[in-house]
């Protein structure tokens, strides 16, 4: 199964970011209130952005990396992918994936 890095938007505008190999299940998950602690309160959500990866160990660096963004530079990430559906998120080239 091939692992994939993801944001969703919850109801209050935040924004939350995971990994999981199963998305849609997934994303049903949050929306059901089965799914993180945090999107529980903050229903329903709505998948904005994901990326595939090669592994469950460059999906969770992804998610680590990503998590480390400010707001604003994940909704660049968001809005550039919507622009361009092929672009990778880059990282800085020491990262090992």
């Amino acid at each position: 199964m091939q692992w994939v890095v993801y944001l969703v938007r919850c109801s209050d505008g935040s924004l939350y970011c995971g990994a999981t190999n199963r998305l849609k299940r997934r994303v049903q998950a949050h929306n059901s209130g089965a799914g993180a602690k945090y999107t529980r309160s903050r229903r329903p959500v709505h998948l904005v952005w994901h990326q595939p990866c090669e592994s469950k160990s460059a999906a969770l660096a992804m998610e680590w990396h990503i998590k480390q963004l400010t707001r604003q530079q994940k909704c660049k990430l968001i809005e550039e992918s919507n622009s361009l559906p092929h672009v990778r998120m880059k990282f800085p080239p020491n990262t090992q994936m």
